[in-house]
């Protein structure tokens, strides 16, 4: 009997543990050289774990167990040979085809047939998605990532329409009602536990404040309307309020180091660049990705690399690498309606800006009321970098540059 036993890689220098999420194969199964096993939730991303030999897997690690690096995570037995005519036996296993309309003829399928990839197998299941209602274009019928992510964002199919009927319905009287008082007690999950541990840290060890202030978007909706269309054509992607917020807060900073600072004990580190994180929304909770050298960047790159992070970041494939870093942060509670609130600054940066929803609010313009689209802006930064005169101009200038978007494109 040959054992190779499995055990937690190192990750990142900075990660010394992770959870075991869940178990993609089931003890005793048979394994192939590269397959995913199990996935690992670390303090920043989650991983896929690979199969380092073929043969029998053996787990030794429960799932939600907290496993330090190096710790054992499994046991494959290579004395295992594959299971021989797995194909006459999945096919056996397999829903019959349904009858066509010529009697006794029988639709083929292959074992692959409606099976989903580990990765679309982890996207059906965290949309619970049933993997016999997805169509597999892979080998054999096998559903790949991508059909799952089409199944994802295709609307669900409407219910066949029942036939009316002139007799009739009957509608039942009220129903008493038992109401519950269940509870239940589940572990928090490793990056719910890091996001805790960060904001209570930022909120303890920093000079917290925050500033407020609105701006008229008037200006940048007329200009994504009349140039919308052609930017899709050019770039393939539309120009969203993102990229022309994230391109006024880089210039502004680049005029105003205080802002783009951080503390290093005694010192403090000025960058000559903006590396701007996005605060992205996942089902298992906020991270923070940077946007690199956004100051440099054009507003369909700057679009792009937004889209890009989002995506990986909801499927859960961000890299470590791309979790690091970053010199400002921009956050946008306007998606979930959120219409004012105080954003907590993302450690060790020094300020983070709050966009909100839009609403038409009438205000006061050379004299005349007019209806307009107003959004608050609040900038959390801290005290002991930032003055609050400096907090107070920032949001000034990119508050001047939204309502004036041609100097932002003019550089002006």
């Amino acid at each position: 009997m040959s054992i190779v036993e499995m055990k937690v890689p190192t990750i990142g220098e900075s990660i010394t543990e992770v959870t075991l999420s869940q178990w993609l194969k089931s003890n005793g199964e048979f394994i192939n050289l590269d397959e995913p096993i199990c996935e690992f939730e670390s303090d920043k991303a989650t991983l896929e774990f690979p199969a380092e030999a073929s043969g029998k897997l053996i787990h030794v690690a429960k799932e939600g167990d907290d496993l330090e690096i190096g710790a054992l995570v499994a046991r494959i037995d290579t004395s295992f040979a594959p299971p021989q005519n797995i194909e006459n036996e999945k096919l056996e296993d397999a829903p019959v085809a349904a009858e066509s309309p010529l009697k006794g003829e029988v639709k083929s399928e292959n074992y692959a047939s409606g099976h989903p990839s580990p990765a679309a197998a982890k996207i059906l299941r965290e949309e619970n998605i049933d993997p016999s209602n997805v169509s597999g274009t892979g080998k054999d019928g096998r559903i790949t990532k991508e059909d799952a992510t089409k199944a994802v964002a295709s609307p669900p199919a409407e219910k066949a329409k029942l036939p009316v009927s002139d007799e009739p319905v009957y509608i039942p009287g009220p129903v008493s009602h038992n109401f519950s008082r269940n509870k239940r007690s589940e572990k928090m999950s490793r990056m719910r536990r890091t996001i805790a541990t960060r904001l209570v840290s930022a909120k303890n060890n920093t000079a917290m404040l925050t500033t407020f202030n609105e701006v008229d978007l008037y200006e940048v909706m007329a200009l994504r309307e009349k140039y919308q269309d052609k930017f899709v054509a050019k770039y393939g992607i539309k120009l969203g309020f993102m990229s022309l917020f994230a391109k006024a807060c880089a210039k502004v900073l680049m005029e105003m180091p205080a802002v783009n600072a951080q503390i290093d004990g005694n010192d403090i580190i000025y960058h000559d660049y903006a590396d701007i994180s996005i605060a992205i929304s996942t089902p298992t909770g906020l991270v923070v990705p940077p946007v690199y050298n956004v100051e440099s960047l054009n507003f369909a790159e700057i679009e792009h690399k937004i889209k890009e992070l989002a995506n990986k970041a909801r499927k859960g494939t961000l890299s470590l690498e791309e979790m690091k870093g970053g010199t400002f942060t921009i956050t946008n509670g306007g998606i979930f309606g959120s219409m004012m609130s105080t954003p907590i600054i993302n450690e060790p940066q020094s300020a983070i800006l709050g966009m909100h929803t839009i609403q038409q609010r009438p205000v006061a313009i050379n004299g005349e009321v007019v209806i307009r689209p107003m959004m608050y802006l609040a900038m959390s930064y801290d005290h002991r970098v930032i003055d609050g005169s400096t907090s107070v101009t920032f949001l000034v200038k990119v508050k001047a540059l939204l309502e004036d978007p041609t100097s932002l494109l003019l550089d002006l």
